[in-house]
This record gives structure tokens, C-alpha cells and sequence, in this order.
């Protein structure tokens, strides 16, 4: 289900303002630039295969990246738009942060492919020292690879972070990430899913590349509603890692609608205290 990934703390943004290191920095990165197209380009060529009814339609319920960090594994329809949305608020020791609205918006424009962008989210501290200001504009695309032995679903998202944003929020430079959701329906309701990403910043060679896994356990609950309890890191190069343990639920107005919350807690001294945040969640079908 994020533009949780604005994100609760383990992004750049996130670092910079509930853990006071120096910003994120970095020049424009031609090469990083070619990099995340291959990627894109590498992601939509190898799954030409793939079966259309592996992919969502619109008859299908929404599926959010949200409200947990890890991603949905499957893309949104072909001619749909979906936007999810949401505030946060973060506390650690020293400082507590609201930010939001978290937007990303998705589209589907290809058959199990989507674009997507992350729109800039303010924070402001209502506790303790912080900077103010906007988060960077994120694009992305992501291709839903199919269904793979073992009926796990998988997709491949490679984006880019714009240096659009306050430079004590977002840090002055480019970035760039990769990620890897999957997903496994496990029976009886439950599921597994989990993602793994890498973060690139160039210029700051010691967070180089920052690694982020997370792993979800999920049930559903009736028709229209789940609940989840997720465990998820970030851990660069050089330096301690932030763990922590996030749970929440979604319940489905509609097919197409969303509201969902989560809240959560650090596990070491690196992480927040205490995070919750709510969001809510559409889908706007057939658009061409």
C-alpha cells in the first residue's frame, strides 16, 4: 500500500529534520539521470510476457502504497489515476514534526505499468528546533513484473529525487532510488508482502547507498478493510541505523476510495519516538 515513503524518517528529508545530520548533497547527476531511465526502460522490455490478467483492471479494488511503507506490489490500472494522500506527525526526544499533504499521484499507462509522482509535502516543527519548508518533487515509473514461482507478485520502481525542495528539508542535489516490492497471499486472509529499496545521493559518498528493507504481515478483515504490523530499517553505508515498528489499518469507502491510519515507534536512539499519521485514498477510472 506510500507516499509514506515523504516519508515518516528514513528518506534524506526525514533525516535532516528529526535527526539534525547535515542535509543530503549532491550535483546534478547526468549519470544518475541515464541510470534510473535505463532502469525504466530495462523494466518495461523484460516482462513483454506478461499476462494481461496478471495486471489490475478496473474492476478491481483500489491498492495503495500506503498507509504502510512498503509498496504495493501490483501497478494501477491501465487509464486510471490514483491519488493518495495524508499528514503525519513525528516526535523523537528533542523535537516533534507535522508534515503533509504525503500526495502521490499514479498512473497507469500501459498495461501493468504505471508513472508516478511524488508532489512536495510541507514540514514544520510544533516542538523544538527544525527547519520548515517543502519537500523535493519525486518522479518514478514502475512495472509490475507478473507472477513469479511460488505465486509471488513482484514490480520494479526506479525514480529520482529533483532538488526542487527547502535545502535543510531536502538537501541541495539530485538523488535517485530502486526499489523492489513483492507480495504473497498466504490463505486464509493473511499475506506476506515486504520491498526492498536502495537510495543514492551523489556527493555524500558515506550514505552511498542507503539501504531501506521492510516486511509486512497483513490480514484481512471482512470485505472492505485490512490491518497490517510492519517492521522496516534504513541503514547507510556508514553509520547506525534506524529501526522500526509501524501498524495501521485501510478500510475501502467504495472499489475505488480509501481511508486508512498508522502509527508507530523507533527501536533504537537513531529513530522517533513515536509516529501516526492519516491519509485518504482515490481512483479515477477510464481516462483513456
Amino acid at each position: 500500500m506510500t507516499a509514506e515513503d515523504t516519508e515518516i524518517f528514513g528518506f534524506c528529508r526525514a533525516a535532516t529534520e528529526l535527526t539534525h545530520q547535515a542535509p543530503c548533497s549532491g550535483n546534478p547527476p547526468n549519470q544518475w539521470i541515464a541510470f534510473a531511465l535505463a532502469i525504466g526502460a530495462f523494466s518495461a522490455g523484460i516482462t513483454k510476457s506478461v499476462a494481461a490478467e496478471d495486471c489490475p483492471g478496473a474492476a478491481t479494488d483500489i491498492a495503495t502504497d500506503r498507509p504502510d511503507v512498503t509498496n504495493s506490489s501490483v501497478v494501477v490500472p491501465q487509464g486510471s489515476l490514483q491519488s493518495e494522500s495524508g499528514v503525519n506527525w513525528t516526535a523523537r526526544q528533542a523535537a516533534t514534526v507535522i508534515d503533509g499533504p504525503t500526495t502521490r499521484l499514479r498512473l497507469g499507462v500501459a498495461s501493468c505499468t504505471e508513472i508516478l509522482l511524488d508532489l512536495p509535502n510541507y514540514f514544520h516543527p510544533v516542538r523544538g528546533p527544525g527547519a520548515s519548508g517543502f519537500s523535493d518533487l519525486s518522479p518514478a515509473i514502475k512495472r509490475q513484473l507478473g507472477s513469479l514461482p511460488g505465486e509471488f507478485q513482484l514490480s520494479l520502481t526506479a525514480g529520482l529525487e529533483l532538488p526542487t525542495g527547502a535545502v535543510r528539508i531536502s538537501g541541495p542535489g539530485y538523488g535517485g532510488y530502486i526499489q523492489l516490492p513483492w507480495s504473497k497471499e498466504l490463505g486464509g486472509g493473511w499475506s506476506l508482502s515486504g520491498m526492498f529499496t536502495a537510495f543514492f545521493f551523489p556527493g555524500q559518498s558515506r550514505s552511498n547507498p542507503t539501504l531501506e528493507p521492510t516486511f509486512v504481515l497483513e490480514r484481512q478483515v471482512g470485505q472492505r478493510a485490512d490491518v497490517f504490523i510492519e517492521y522496516f530499517a534504513d541503514g547507510p553505508q556508514h553509520g547506525i541505523p534506524t529501526q522500526a515498528i509501524n501498524s495501521g489499518g485501510a478500510y475501502r469507502l467504495t472499489s475505488t476510495q480509501q481511508v486508512d491510519f498508522h502509527a508507530g515507534f523507533g527501536l533504537n536512539r537513531e529513530s522517533p519516538d513515536y509516529f501516526f499519521g492519516l491519509g485518504y485514498s482515490f481512483r479515477l477510472d477510464g481516462l483513456f
